[in-house]
C-alpha cells in the first residue's frame, strides 16, 4: 500500500516527540496551578517561568516581554486592538496593513475602523512584496499601529521587515508583526529588528495547536483583551496552560537549533518539486517565485484546472496539501493574497500550496509530481501545452 503524502507544514505540523516528552508530567503528578502558594503551585510556576524565559531567549527578548496566548489569532487581535484602544484618545486611530494579511489581521485592523478609527491597506507586487514607499506615505502621527506578516502564510514571500519596523519607529508608530510563518525560518531576534509587537503559534513549530505567544516590547502600549485576573501582568488573566507553554518553549528550542539545515533540506525539496512540476507541465505558474521565500511553501497554478477538483483527486490518492491558508477551508471564493497580487481569477482558483516538512521526503515529492502531472493532463482533456505556451499564461 501506497503509503500517504503529508505536504500541508504550513496549516499545521505533527508534534515532536520531544514535546510530548516534555509536557507529559503537567498533564500528570505536576498538575499544579501556579497561582496557588502550595508546592504543587510553585513547581507549576517554576515551570512557566522557565518556559517563558527559554521561549524568550528564542527570539532575543527579555522574559517579561513574553505572554502566552492561545495561537495567532489571538496574537494578531491582542497586538492590533490592543495598540489601537490605548492609543486612540491620544488621536493615534489610524492601523495599516497589507491586503495579503492571515485574515486574522486583515479582521482585526477592519474592527478599527468600526471602533472610530480608520484602515489603510499598503499596496503589494505582483510578486506579493509590500510598497515600501506607499508604507512610508500612509505613516503620519495619526498611525497608531502598522502590522505586516514576516513570512506570507500562502506564497511563502519574505518582507523587509527590518526596515518596514524600522520606517514605522520613526513614525512614532507601533509596528507589529505575524511571524507565524517566520520562526525557524528567517532570523527573529528582538535585539536587532525593531518590531514592538511580534506573533508566535506554537502548532507550526511541532507543538500542540491551542498555544502560542505575543512578544511585547518593553513600553509598548497595549490594552489587554481579557480582563479578570492579575496573571501575566494583568495582560492576559486566567489559569496559564502550563504544559502547552513547556511544549511551545521545547519546540521553539528544537527549530532553533535545527533551522539551518532543516531549512537547506526543505528549500532543496521545494526547488525538486518546483524543477520537476515545470519539467512536466511547462505552463505552470508559481507564484511569488520572483521574490524571497521562505524555504517551506510553494504555491503553484495549473492554468486549465481548479483548486478544489484537484484537492480532492489528490486526497484520494493519499496526498494532502491546500488551497491556501487553513483558515480558508471551505471557502469557493478566490484567494485574497493571490487577488491583491494581481493574478487572474482563473489561475487564484487553480491555486494549490505545498509546504513541506518534518514529514517531508524526496520519495513525497516525486509521487505528488507524478500524480500532479497525471491529474493535470486528465483535467486538460488529454493535452499537453508547450512550452512555448508558458509566456502567453503568466505574462500578468
Amino acid at each position: 500500500m501506497t503509503q500517504p503524502v503529508y505536504l500541508d507544514h504550513a496549516a499545521t505540523t505533527p508534534v515532536r516527540d520531544e514535546v510530548m516528552s516534555a509536557m507529559a508530567p503537567f498533564f500528570g503528578p505536576r498538575f499544579g496551578n501556579p497561582s496557588s502558594v502550595h508546592r504543587w503551585g510553585r513547581e507549576a510556576r517554576v515551570a512557566l517561568d522557565e518556559a517563558r524565559e527559554r521561549l524568550a531567549i528564542c527570539i532575543g527578548a527579555h522574559p517579561d516581554e513574553v505572554c502566552f496566548t492561545s495561537g495567532g489569532t489571538e496574537g494578531d487581535n491582542f497586538a492590533i486592538l490592543g495598540a489601537f484602544r490605548t492609543q486612540r484618545t491620544s488621536g493615534r486611530t489610524t492601523a495599516i496593513t497589507t491586503p495579503i494579511e492571515h485574515k486574522a489581521v486583515l479582521a482585526a485592523v477592519h474592527r478599527v475602523a468600526q471602533e472610530g478609527g480608520e484602515e489603510h491597506l499598503v499596496r503589494v507586487t505582483s510578486d506579493g512584496l509590500v510598497d515600501a514607499e506607499h508604507f512610508a506615505a500612509l505613516l503620519d502621527d495619526k498611525t497608531a499601529v502598522a502590522s505586516v506578516m514576516w513570512v506570507n502564510n500562502e506564497v511563502g514571500v519574505i518582507q523587509d521587515i527590518p526596515a518596514l519596523a524600522a520606517a514605522a519607529r520613526q513614525a512614532g508608530a507601533v509596528f507589529h508583526t505575524d511571524a507565524v510563518q517566520a520562526f525557524g525560518k528567517v532570523a527573529v531576534d528582538a535585539r536587532h529588528t525593531p518590531f514592538d509587537l511580534l506573533t508566535l503559534s506554537g502548532h507550526k513549530l511541532g507543538a500542540p495547536k491551542g498555544i502560542g505567544a505575543l512578544y511585547i516590547r518593553r513600553d509598548t502600549p497595549l490594552e489587554p483583551m481579557f480582563h479578570g485576573g492579575s496573571q501575566d501582568r494583568g495582560r492576559r488573566p486566567g489559569t496559564e496552560n502550563v504544559a502547552f507553554a513547556v511544549g511551545l518553549a521545547t519546540a521553539a528550542e528544537l527549530v532553533l537549533a535545527e533551522h539551518e539545515i532543516e531549512g537547506q533540506r526543505l528549500g532543496a525539496l521545494r526547488e525538486r518539486f518546483e524543477t520537476a512540476l515545470r519539467a512536466q507541465i511547462p505552463d505552470i505558474v508559481i507564484h511569488g517565485a520572483g521574490a524571497a521565500r521562505a524555504p517551506h511553501i510553494s504555491n503553484c497554478s495549473i492554468p486549465g484546472t481548479d483548486s478544489e477538483s484537484m484537492l480532492m483527486a489528490l486526497d484520494l490518492r493519499g496526498i494532502a496539501c491546500s488551497a491556501g491558508s487553513a483558515c480558508q477551508s471551505g471557502s469557493v471564493s478566490a484567494s485574497h493574497v493571490l487577488t491583491a497580487m494581481g493574478v487572474p481569477t482563473s489561475l487564484a482558483n487553480a491555486a494549490l500550496r505545498l509546504s513541506f516538512g518534518a514529514l517531508s521526503t524526496e520519495a513525497c515529492v516525486d509521487r505528488t509530481v507524478e500524480v500532479l502531472a497525471a491529474l493535470a493532463l486528465k483535467a486538460r482533456g488529454g493535452h499537453a501545452p508547450s512550452a512555448a505556451a508558458t509566456f502567453a499564461v503568466v505574462d500578468f
